[in-house]
This record gives structure tokens, C-alpha cells and sequence, in this order.
């Protein structure tokens, strides 16, 4: 392994990326175009990754992607002298979601042996490829329809999957993730500017992502229409059919069966204590005191993937706007992948 050009090409990855998505398409070459084919491939085998979807996926990586993020990441880590095949079996909820796996176990000396979801099959293939040619040829991994001959297993699924994930790979070293989701708390005085923000941390991938936020939690006197008038910059959302759909379906539902909703006409929020709300819903509750909510998030510590809130409350929480931004050091259901990897 060379770890220094393996950093080196994941750098020039980054380059590649931030160039590409400066560019018009007018101006685009040979790779530039193969590369905007696989988006529009991406798309219509999955609606719901859009152009815009996948290319804030990819700025988002690329702005993360650095010489100094990297080795200031690497460097709380020892990296493992002996290479093992690491199965990574990929979710595809949201563009990209799987690749900071791949990224940590090569960097960790290992090769992974990758399923990757039937919903999210061009990009990462096409950014590992641009990767090992920026490395020199450094960068080894495998595509396959099954997983095989494996010493460690990283599996992404729904809590039903994970089930059956858990008793299937119960003999290996592996890390199994469920489904998880993210509540903002508010205080009561937010701006304007930091509701807006949350609206992004609420709609970015139409909501499908574990660091959305599905339930909000709000003071007693908070008044419901100032969420509202936060989310009008997402009113277009209900001009994909994938998302009108479920927006007309819980509509119906709701309607159907009498219960109380607030709705305009592009998303509905719904006093509920559910953590978890569907498609095109954003659930909400009210609480009288802060070790209300300091309860509520401690009873569902497991399901909660990051919280949105002022730094002022006292949580372990993260800024409005920034839930899709995590850091590399920043792990899916908050278990340290690259612990996990320097010791198999």
C-alpha cells in the first residue's frame, strides 16, 4: 500500500469533481460527458436521484475531500499492516451514501469487496476508478453480486433486513447498521435565516436520508406557521411525481381517517410522537421543559442519528443547515468505522 498517493488521488478526485461541476456542458470533454451519461443513468433508474441531488452529493465531497481533512482524519488511527477483504453491502437511499465506507477501508490497508445497491450503481464505481487511476494504480477493490471470501462485513439495511443481516453474518466481524433518523429541538427565538437553514436539514434529498430531520420538537408557544413560512424556498418539491405521490397519499390517509394535520400544499406537519414520520411528513411536539426533551432523546439514542439545535440548549447536537455536511470523522449510527477497521 502507499497511502501518500492513495491520499494524493483522492485529492485529485476532489479536483476532478469541483472542475466537472464548474463546467457548462458546452465545455465539457470526452470524460466530462461519460460522467454527466452516468448521472442521467442514475436517474432514471432512481428517480429520486435528480441531477441536483447527485451533484450536491458530489460538491459535498468534493469540498470535503482535502489533503488536510484527510491526514488530520488518518492520523487518530493506525493502519493496518495486513490487507483483509472487507464485504461493504451499500444502501442506496440517498446519492453517494455508501462511499465513505469504501474511502475508510482503503485508507485503512483493506480492500473492499463491494455489493452495491440496484438503486445507486454508476457513480461510486466511476469515482474508484478515477481514483485509482490519480493513485497510480494504488486503489484495489472489487464489484460482486455476492459477497464471498470475506474477513469483515459492513452492511447498511432497514431494521427488518438487519435482522436477518446480523444472524447472517453473526461468524464474521461486522458492523450492521438500522434504520435511523434526526430531530431538531428549537428554543423558541431562532431567525428567520436558521429556520430556513433547518428547512434544508428537512427536504435535501427529499427527506429520504438518516440525517433528515422526520421529528421536530418545539416549545409550547411556538407558533406552527413560522415552519411554514421556512419551508416556502422547497415548494417545488411537489413537482416530482415520486414525492407528490406520497404527499397525496398520507393526505388521503390522514383525511380518511379524520386525524389533525397541518398542510401546505407541499408538506404536512403533524403533532405525533413518533420518531420516525412518513414521506412528505414532518412530525412535531411540544414540551414544557428541556429535561423533556434531554428524556426523549436519551429513550431513543438508538433510532436518532444527529440532532439539529442551538450549541446553547446543552446537547451533543450539530447547527441548523449542517446535517448534510457531515465530516469524515462523522460515522453512520455513530459507530467509528476506522476503529473498527484498524482492528480486524
Amino acid at each position: 500500500m502507499n497511502i501518500e498517493n492513495q491520499v494524493l488521488g483522492l485529492t485529485k478526485v476532489s479536483d476532478y469533481i469541483k472542475a466537472f461541476l464548474a463546467k457548462n456542458q458546452e465545455d465539457y470533454n470526452e470524460n466530462d460527458s461519460d460522467f454527466e451519461l452516468l448521472l442521467e443513468k442514475s436517474k432514471t433508474e432512481n428517480q429520486w436521484f435528480t441531477i441536483e441531488n447527485q451533484k450536491f452529493a458530489l460538491q459535498q465531497w468534493a469540498d470535503l475531500l482535502t489533503e488536510e481533512n484527510i491526514k488530520n482524519w488518518l492520523k487518530e488511527y493506525s493502519i493496518s499492516k495486513i490487507s483483509k477483504r472487507v464485504g461493504l453491502i451499500m444502501a442506496g437511499n440517498i446519492p453517494l451514501v455508501g462511499f465513505h465506507d469504501v474511502i475508510s477501508v482503503v485508507l485503512s490497508n483493506h480492500i473492499p469487496v463491494i455489493k452495491l445497491s440496484s438503486k445507486d450503481r454508476y457513480i461510486i464505481p466511476f469515482l474508484l476508478k478515477k481514483w485509482n487511476e490519480f493513485s497510480e494504480g494504488n486503489v484495489q477493490f472489487e464489484f460482486v453480486e455476492r459477497l464471498e471470501n470475506f474477513d469483515a462485513v459492513i452492511a447498511t439495511g432497514s431494521n427488518n433486513t438487519a435482522r436477518y443481516l446480523e444472524y447472517y453474518f453473526k461468524n464474521h466481524l461486522n458492523i450492521i447498521r438500522k434504520n435511523r433518523t434526526s430531530v431538531a429541538v428549537l428554543k423558541g427565538d431562532e431567525t428567520e435565516e436558521e429556520l430556513r437553514l433547518l428547512a434544508n436539514d428537512i427536504f435535501q434529498y427529499f427527506g429520504l436520508g438518516c440525517r433528515n430531520v422526520t421529528r421536530i420538537l418545539i416549545p409550547q408557544d411556538f407558533v406552527i406557521d413560522r415552519l411554514f413560512e421556512s419551508f416556502i424556498d422547497f415548494q417545488d418539491i411537489i413537482n416530482h411525481n415520486k414525492y407528490a405521490n406520497n404527499y397525496e397519499y398520507n393526505r388521503a390517509v390522514y383525511l380518511l381517517n379524520q386525524e389533525q394535520f397541518w398542510d401546505n400544499n407541499f408538506v404536512m406537519l403533524k403533532e405525533d410522537e413518533k420518531l420516525f414520520s412518513p414521506l412528505s411528513v414532518i412530525n412535531f411536539s411540544r414540551y414544557s421543559s428541556l429535561d423533556e426533551v434531554k428524556d426523549f432523546i436519551a429513550e431513543n439514542e438508538e433510532d436518532i442519528q444527529c440532532v439539529v439545535a442551538k450549541d446553547e440548549l446543552g446537547f451533543d447536537s450539530i447547527t441548523f443547515g449542517e446535517a448534510q455536511n457531515p465530516g469524515l470523522d462523522t460515522y453512520a449510527d455513530n459507530v467509528d468505522t476506522m476503529k473498527f477497521l484498524s482492528l480486524i
